[in-house]
């Protein structure tokens, strides 16, 4: 059985993981562009970054003062066992997180939304926010968190089927002039697409391709990722680059998520990621032993299946 300490204390570790320390996929992405970004700014700024990753890990501090909201996703093993149960699993995240806030520290970001009291904690009514998924056949939890800046980078459009294609690439470029040249994004960003689902639905699909996949990785389904790679080319060529000045390193990657939709419409959510692209994964097994990693592996076959059943 999964105790509660093993799950408090995991979480506790991969806070400061994510705070502290990049995913290599994404800045191998990020020391690529510096090679091949030809804008003086942008490239000092993308050499910067990757200056100031290197002292936040030596040093063990976060790597952007701003810590973002702290969240996560919860991947449960059909045959896992949980000490108290998932309300103990959910104690144990919130917990976490206020201690973690105070250790690494993280700066305490969340506060009412109308009286901006805070609890000095980041934790709150709905927050940490918690998102669940499931898998068959196994017995191990995966906790995923991401540090994701609260403020900006993120746009919703209703398109009609007719838009087709082009429908969908006019308003991911509308999207990311707009957020370069007023400073909603803070590129360059891991890009993620919602398409379909209800509205709730497409905005939760464009956060999670943005945030649970890593550079790189490619929908299964091979016109999706054609599509996510002429985007990810398109978006890097509006001559924005790193943190808005001009350049070509606007897109570390984009990734698309569907869900099947209304007949009538077409839901479209665009979400980036930041410059500091913070996430780390943390497996934890019915013996209690942990894996670490910076992949979530959130998007399995299982989540993506079409079919009332699952095969066994």
């Amino acid at each position: 059985m999964i105790t509660y300490e093993a799950l408090e204390q995991t979480a506790s570790n991969i806070m400061a993981n994510a705070a502290i320390d990049i995913p290599p996929d994404y800045r191998k992405g990020i020391e690529q562009m510096a090679v091949t970004e030809t804008g003086n700014l942008s490239c000092f700024v993308l050499k910067t970054m990757i200056d100031n990753w290197d002292a936040a890990t030596e040093d063990r501090r976060p790597m952007c003062a701003d810590t973002g909201l702290p969240r996560y996703y919860v991947k449960v093993g059909n045959n896992a066992q949980v000490e108290g149960g998932f309300i103990a699993l959910e104690k144990a995240l919130r917990n976490a997180t206020a201690q973690a806030t105070h250790d690494i520290p993280l700066r305490p970001n969340r506060v009412h939304p109308l009286w901006r009291t805070d609890n000095n904690n980041n934790v709150g009514i709905n927050a940490p926010e918690i998102d669940w998924s499931f898998e068959p056949d196994v017995s191990w939890v995966d906790i995923t968190t991401v540090h994701k800046g609260g403020l900006f980078g993120t746009d919703y459009r209703m398109l009609f089927p007719g838009d087709g294609i082009d429908g969908i690439k006019r308003f991911y470029l509308d999207t990311l002039i707009s957020f370069g040249k007023r400073g909603l994004a803070c590129q360059p960003a891991i890009v993620g697409v919602g398409l379909g689902g209800s509205k709730d639905t497409c905005m939760v699909l464009g956060k999670q391709a943005a945030c649970l996949r890593t550079v790189g990785n490619r929908n299964p389904d091979p016109k999706i990722a054609a599509l996510e790679l002429e985007l990810q080319t398109l978006g890097n060529n509006i001559g924005m680059g790193a943190m808005g000045f001009v350049g070509s390193s606007m897109v570390a990657d984009c990734h698309i998520e569907v869900g099947y939709t209304h007949t009538g419409g077409l839901p479209m959510s665009v979400h980036t990621f930041c410059l500091s692209s913070r996430r780390a994964t943390a497996r934890i097994h019915l013996d209690n032993t942990v894996e670490y990693r910076t992949d979530p592996q959130w998007f399995t076959p299982y989540i993506r299946r079409e079919t009332p059943s699952w095969p066994n």
